[in-house]
C-alpha cells in the first residue's frame, strides 16, 4: 500500500519511520509542514490523488494544550478543520484512514476507565477541537479508526519523561500533581498497535490504546527518576490546585483497552516496562 504518515516528525510519526523500515512491504510518504500543509484542502486532495494514497495516517495536531487557550482558531484548523480535508481526500480514493486523538475529549470526572461509549465532555480549547476532529474523520471517511490515546512519549522531541530527567539533574527538589490520574503511552508501543490495524484492516470506529497500568504524574515523575538513577531530586507530591494551568486538565483519564485489545489481538505493556526501555534507549543515545 502507499502509506502518507502526516505530522511524520513528531514523537508518533518517527516512530512510524522507524517501524516502515520492519513493515518494508509498504510504500510511505512522510509529511511534515514543508512537503504538506494538511490546513490547505486543495493541496491534501491533490497529494493523496497523486500519490495513489491507500491509507492516511494523521499523526499532525496542535498539542500545546495551554496555548490552545489563546489561540482557539489555529488549534481549530489543525485538529479539527485540516482533519476532515485528510478523511473527505481518503474517501475519495476508497483509502482507509487513522486519526490520532486524546483523552482530553473527557472531562475527567469519571472513576471508571473511559470506555468508547462513554460520553466525551471536553473542556479545554485543545480537547474541543480533538474532539471535532473525531467526528470529522469519521464523517467524512468510511473507513475511520480513531485511536485516543494519553501522555504519550518518547525518545524523540520534547516530552514529559525527558523533561523530567532534565530537572532531576538540574534541581534539588520538584513539585509534581498527585491528583491526576491516568496512563503514560510509549509512543513505539502506539505506533505498533497504529501498524497491527494497518496490516489487519480498519474496522471503523472508536478506539482507546495506552500503557497497561494506572499512575499520577507524581508516581510516573518518581519511577522516571528511579529509572534514569536520579537519586538527588526529592520528588514531593502537590495538588493541581499548586500548580495552576491555562487550560483544565482531566483528574482522572485511565483508558479502557478492551476493544482494541479484542479487535486487533493486542498484547500491551505495563507502563513501567516501556519506561524502562524508553529511558535504556535515552542512554544509549
Amino acid at each position: 500500500m502507499n502509506i502518507l504518515v502526516t505530522g511524520a516528525n513528531g514523537q508518533l510519526g518517527n516512530e512510524l519511520r522507524t517501524l516502515s523500515e520492519i513493515y518494508s512491504h509498504h510504500h510511505y510518504f512522510f509529511t511534515d509542514i514543508a512537503e504538506l500543509d494538511i490546513c490547505d484542502e486543495v493541496a491534501v486532495k491533490q497529494f493523496v490523488s497523486n500519490h495513489s494514497i491507500d491509507f492516511v495516517i494523521n499523526c499532525a495536531a496542535y498539542t500545546a494544550v495551554d496555548a490552545a487557550e489563546d489561540h482557539p482558531e489555529l488549534c481549530d484548523r489543525l485538529n479539527h478543520l485540516a482533519v476532515g480535508y485528510l478523511a473527505q481526500a481518503a474517501e475519495s480514493r476508497g483509502a482507509s484512514f487513522i486519526q490520532v486523538s486524546t483523552d482530553y475529549v473527557f472531562d475527567g470526572n469519571s472513576f471508571h476507565p473511559y470506555k468508547e461509549t462513554d460520553a466525551p465532555s471536553p473542556t479545554s480549547v485543545y480537547g474541543i477541537t480533538k474532539l471535532a476532529g473525531e467526528k470529522a474523520a469519521l464523517e467524512g471517511c468510511s473507513k475511520t479508526a480513531v485511536i485516543r490515546t494519553s501522555w504519550l512519549y518518547s525518545t524523540h522531541g520534547n516530552n514529559f519523561v525527558k523533561t523530567m530527567i532534565r530537572l532531576g539533574h538540574e534541581r534539588e527538589a520538584l513539585g509534581i500533581v498527585f491528583d491526576q490520574v491516568g496512563t503514560p503511552t510509549f509512543a513505539a508501543d502506539l505506533a505498533q498497535a497504529i501498524m497491527a490495524v494497518v496490516e489487519e484492516g480498519v474496522t471503523p470506529g472508536i478506539y482507546h490504546f495506552s500503557n497497561e497500568g494506572v499512575c499520577s504524574w507524581y508516581d510516573f515523575t518518581v519511577a522516571i527518576h528511579r529509572l534514569a538513577s536520579i537519586t538527588s531530586c526529592k520528588v514531593r507530591p502537590i495538588h493541581s490546585a499548586d500548580y495552576p494551568t491555562k487550560a483544565t486538565r482531566p483528574a482522572f483519564s485511565v483508558l479502557d483497552k478492551s476493544k482494541i485489545k479484542q479487535t486487533y489481538q493486542l498484547d500491551i505493556p505495563h507502563w513501567e516496562e516501556s519506561l524502562a526501555l524508553c529511558i535504556s534507549l535515552l542512554n544509549s543515545i
